[in-house]
């Protein structure tokens, strides 16, 4: 058997399942089956990407998308996994979200479309580099400072 894909379910009492698809190449027969999270029990044959992690990934600028695939693929198998989930592509590096004070979420929807994903991901793996766990004004503005040679000015 073949792991074809995976998918991330809301299982019982809010416990998360993931529906594992395979396909035997030899006779084309296809099987599904729900386990509950992180427990593959073999049924995963190599490093694969839910379908919802996936598509987070293909919302990336491809300039992006490629170093933040690299950068969680590595992180993943370091940790002895074989499955990207939607949030394992939201906290490389740390194995925890990294949380958004609400000021500097508001901050965050101000930058330009274009460059808000690469700012998300630089803000996080800074945060994670350093070992925090929120994201703060400050913070931005120190990373910003490093990238533009200067603050912004307070509003």
């Amino acid at each position: 058997m073949h792991t074809e894909g995976i998918e991330e379910r809301d299982g019982e009492r809010g416990a998360l399942q993931w529906f594992i698809r395979s396909e035997c190449k030899g006779c084309g027969l296809k099987v599904g089956v729900d386990v509950p999270e992180g427990q593959t029990q073999g049924l995963v044959d190599r490093l694969m990407w839910t379908d919802e992690a996936l598509h987070r990934l293909d919302r990336m600028p491809p300039y992006i998308a490629t170093l933040v695939e690299k950068d969680v693929e590595q992180d993943v198998r370091q940790r002895g996994s074989s499955v990207v989930t939607y949030d394992t592509v939201l906290c490389p590096r740390i194995g925890e979200r990294i949380e958004w004070a609400p000021e500097a979420e508001r901050r965050l929807e101000r930058v330009p479309a274009p460059v808000r994903a690469m700012a998300r991901i630089e803000l996080e793996r800074t945060a994670a580099d350093r070992g925090l766990s929120r994201i703060t004004v400050s913070l931005m503005e120190e990373v910003k400072a490093k990238y533009f040679g200067m603050g912004a000015s307070k509003q």
